[in-house]
């Protein structure tokens, strides 16, 4: 067997993954960070009896950890990579015919399993890092194990990790055995250093990084969310930190590439590193020099919103796993120290393991290649986590938008053509109908302006990134500028399946609208405010270039708010969005109601999607859908926006007193019910009628009496009278919209000789009394009149009796005259 100058912890479980693989085809393997598994157990299966001269696919999760991966292993057999260990990316490909390693990414390998899904001459598949959970990882390993149990049962499959349940992915691969490595690690102090609430991320960073410093030797390695908080905090380092000693290194995944190289690098002799990376340093990358971390505890993830078709990136906290990941990087070569931006007692709230991607991405992409592979429901195939059918159903919406697929969810040939093509269907469909209309390379550009990050600024308008991209020397824009060139050779040979529906002219906005016609966006308001098609606000700052756009094709856009903001867009004209979309040059007529008028408007307009392009008034035809509009308009303002007197409001309350005392007898004119029979009562009374202010008082009366039959009117007038009589022929109002059932507020006196309680409803529900003194102030509240005779009143007769001296207070109110005067002079 292979033998290994520098020992790693992994070499304890090599003899007993080739034990497994001499019978087995599958396996799960669990090992710490730094125990070396991923350039170790790639070179010690190359000599397995079952490799037989075939090749070693190994996946890695980016392009920088598969180019240290590669370099590392290619370094360990004295050799360069491209010979026995080759790499493929997405911007570079080292192989040759001496290559059996080949090191790629998740992304490579699913164009490699859909162009030969045989996977002829490739005899084993190394998932490595798979608890990153990423869309190309769960897609690919689902085609890997279909490929194995259709048409390679010799094909070998091992998914590896550092973190990872790996019970549930034992379980996928049909109970697959686990060998778990125990790694090698130093001590790790953890301290938790807390955050202010108010502060930003950048500012504590700092702090802790100056602390750091003071209290620990060694390189720094500070983990943040994104590349602005990098550069943030790059620039708040370079205002006090010694560069005679002190590296200052960012790293992330559109970096340079010899950027990237001087952050993973040792540092040289007498000198300290502080690297500022993102999540890409958490694994499958050693940092030389490294005993301090620094962790705001944030990541920067994508997530896709199917009901408005859209990704965002969102600031998430970490899980305990990434956290656990991040604190091991301390930890590789010697005792180290990891200071953690939150509480103690914090760590307990964190999700074990990072969210799969699966579960929050676009998957158009997905869907696509399933189809490609033949199957027209991903949920058929092995995942670990099943795609959610809201995604799916708006993958499906969008493909068929852009011509993907037909309406029975099949593959079209222009579908074919996007699928072969290494981006995103939006992306991939506009390079195809920019090539069929004779812009192929500058549709290919603005693709890659979009895939790579940072590439030309980060510059909103489109146009400005685009001219800086163009005269960009560096190495990773040579890169870039090259892949764009790749992509449209290829886009060229497909097409005769592309119908091409550009308008003449150079502008980008178009090339975007192909690419993202939901985001074609008018603005409104303020300036700098916009309204995409799909519904959802967008903004720019009021002093952008851009802001003065009238209309804009938006790339990108970040933020959960209804004014997200725009990362990239460029302008397009209202003559292309036509010309793209020849269906919005016919008008469109409609009547609708305007809440601001309170009123029913008719215009005439061109709209794509919630965005209208333009439009001019309408006379309001009289008609009965005029009449319809004008009732739901009124429902959605509120039925209290109709001319209600207080009468016809009294009118209801009785009606609904008696409903609540006999249901099945009385109707129910509440506002809900009212508002589900408008078409029945209202309606007919608005013909003609365009605004709210049409509608007279006594209209609507006599639309809400009708609801009533004429015999209820008449039992309504005898059981919910508007007034009670008083014994002294005195007509009292009688409220119907108290908490407490009916009442009537009456001077004492005029009650005099009410042997009986006043009663509604036929007797079944008491009036409340609400009793007053001659001065109108209240004395009691009574649904029970001769109870208050006989019991309370000897009470309230004296006091009443010295307040109100000239008035009678007789021992038997019962028997007594009622009045409405005091006593006569003299008596």
């Amino acid at each position: 067997m292979r033998t290994f100058k520098q020992p790693l912890p992994v070499d304890a479980i090599l003899e007993d993954i080739s034990r497994h693989f001499a019978t087995e085809t599958r396996l799960v393997v669990v090992a710490p960070p730094g125990a070396g598994k991923t350039t170790r157990i790639p070179l010690w299966l190359l000599d397995e009896p079952w490799m037989d001269g075939k090749k070693l696919i190994i996946l890695e999760p980016r392009r920088l950890a598969a180019r240290s991966a590669a370099e590392q292993m290619a370094r360990t057999l004295g050799e360069s990579v491209g010979e026995t260990v080759g790499l493929r990316v997405r911007m570079s490909s080292k192989v040759s015919t001496k290559t059996r390693i080949e090191v790629v990414t998740e992304g490579v390998f699913s164009r490699m399993i859909l162009d030969d899904p045989e996977l002829n001459g490739i005899a084993a598949i190394l998932f490595d890092e798979f608890h990153e959970r990423s869309l190309d990882a769960d897609l690919g390993l689902a085609f890997a194990i279909d490929c194995q149990s259709g048409l390679r049962d010799d094909l070998r499959l091992l998914v590896m990790s550092a973190t990872l349940d790996g019970a549930r992915v034992s379980k996928l691969l049909d109970d697959a055995a686990i060998i778990h490595s125990e790694g090698r690690s130093y001590p790790v102090d953890t301290r938790y250093i807390g955050r202010t609430p108010q502060s930003r991320i950048e500012d504590d960073i700092n702090m802790a990084i100056r602390k750091a410093l003071r209290e620990e030797s060694g390189s720094v390695l500070v983990f943040l969310p994104g590349q602005g908080e990098i550069r943030r905090v790059e620039t708040l380092l370079k205002e006090w930190v010694d560069t005679d000693t002190i590296d200052v290194a960012p790293l992330y995944g559109t970096l340079d590439r010899k950027m990237q190289d001087l952050a993973v690098s040792p540092s040289t002799a007498g000198r300290r590193k502080i690297v500022l990376a993102t999540s890409i340093a958490e694994t499958s990358l050693t940092i030389e020099g490294i005993r301090v971390v620094i962790d705001s505890g944030l990541a920067r993830i994508p997530v896709y919103e199917p009901d408005i078709g859209l990704t965002r990136l969102e600031t998430v906290r970490v899980s305990k796993a990434a956290a656990d990941q991040r604190r091991g990087r301390a930890g590789r070569l010697e005792a180290g120290v990891c200071y953690r931006l939150w509480e103690e007692a914090a760590t307990g709230a964190m999700e074990a393991f990072a969210r799969p991607e699966i579960l929050a991405a676009d998957l158009s992409s997905l869907l696509l290649d399933c189809l490609t592979w033949g199957v027209t429901d991903p949920n058929t195939l092995p995942f670990l986590d099943a795609p959610p059918t809201p995604a799916l159903n708006e993958a499906r919406a969008l493909l068929q938008d852009i011509a993907a697929i037909d309406d029975n969810g099949r593959l079209t040939a222009l579908g074919s053509s996007i699928q072969k093509l290494p981006l995103s269907p939006r992306l991939a469909a506009m390079v195809l109908q920019a090539s069929a209309a004779g812009r192929g390379q500058e549709g290919a550009n603005l693709a890659a302006l979009l895939v790579e990050r940072g590439i030309g600024g980060d510059n909103a308008d489109l146009d400005d990134r685009y001219e800086r991209f163009l005269r960009d020397r560096s190495q990773r824009a040579e890169e870039t500028r090259r892949l764009a060139e790749n992509w449209s050779r290829a886009a060229n040979k497909y097409t005769k399946d592309t119908p091409s529906r550009l308008p003449e002219g150079d502008g980008l906005g178009v090339l975007v609208a192909l690419a993202y016609p939901d985001r074609i966006a008018k603005v409104r308001g303020a300036t700098g405010e916009y309204i995409m098609s799909n519904g959802r606000g967008a903004m720019l700052d009021a002093h952008d270039r851009l802001a003065k756009a009238p209309f804009l094709a938006i790339a990108e856009i970040s933020g959960k708010a209804t004014k997200a903001r725009i990362i990239a867009a460029a302008p397009i004209t209202l003559e292309e969005i036509i010309a793209l979309h020849p269906e919005l040059g016919t008008e469109r007529e409609e009547v609708y109601f305007d809440k601001s008028a309170r009123a029913v408007r008719a215009r005439a307009s061109k709209r794509y999607g919630v965005v209208v392009l333009n439009d001019r008034p309408l006379s309001v035809p009289n008609s009965d859908e005029t009449a319809h509009i004008l009732a739901q308009g009124i429902l959605s303002i509120g039925l209290k926006a109709l001319p209600w007197s207080k009468a016809l409001l009294q009118w209801r309350e009785r009606v609904m007193f008696l409903r609540n005392a006999a249901p099945d007898e009385w109707p129910d004119i509440s506002d809900r019910a009212l508002g589900e029979s408008m078409d029945s009562w209202l309606v007919p009374y608005l013909a003609g009628k365009t605004a709210i202010s049409d509608i007279q008082t006594d209209e609507l009366t006599n639309a809400i009496h009708g609801l009533l039959p004429w015999n209820m009117q008449k039992k309504l007038e005898q059981e919910a009278p508007t007034h009670f009589e008083a014994p002294t022929g005195s007509s009292i109002p009688i409220d119907y919209s108290s908490e407490g059932g009916p009442s009537i507020a009456i001077r004492v006196q005029e009650l005099f000789g009410q042997k009986i309680h006043p009663s509604l409803a036929g007797g079944k529900i008491p009036l409340t009394l609400h009793l007053l003194s001659p001065a109108h102030r209240p004395i009691q509240i009574t649904r029970d009149l001769p109870g208050f005779w006989q019991g309370s009143w000897a009470e309230v007769k004296t006091d009443m009796r010295g307040r109100y001296p000239k008035h009678p207070w007789p021992d038997d109110p019962a028997v007594a005259e009622p009045t409405r005067r005091a006593k006569p002079r003299g008596t």
